[in-house]
């Protein structure tokens, strides 16, 4: 006779595991559609009273920076790299905050 490995009598999942497999695999479904969503939005920062702006997508990914003309002083090097550092961190910010928001209410209690 051959020894079985585990698994539930009659080789099925019973239906408590099976709606609960189902339930999972919606929420696997959803959050990759919600990724995606995120992913494409884009997040836009200003620093320096709007004299540097930069724009990145939900995927982190930098997607332009917008520098003005007259936040270019050769002899201040230093306050143009400042601002560009802080747009594009309060844009990350931005989009850590979407995907907390958006993802976050969806993973509750799951630890994810």
């Amino acid at each position: 006779m051959a020894k079985r490995s585990g698994g539930f009598p009659g080789g099925g999942i019973p239906g408590n595991y099976a709606n609960l497999l189902k339930q999972a695999q919606r929420m696997q479904s959803q959050m990759q559609e919600s990724r995606k969503q995120l992913d494409e939005k884009e997040f836009s920062q200003a620093a320096g009273g709007g004299a540097v702006k930069v724009t990145i997508n939900g995927a982190k990914k930098l997607l332009s920076v917008e520098i003005d003309k007259d936040a270019v002083d050769p002899e201040d090097v230093e306050t143009l790299q400042d601002m560009i550092i802080l747009a594009v961190n309060g844009a990350m910010e931005q989009a850590d905050e979407a995907g907390e928001q958006l993802l976050g209410g969806m993973t509750g209690g799951f630890g994810f």
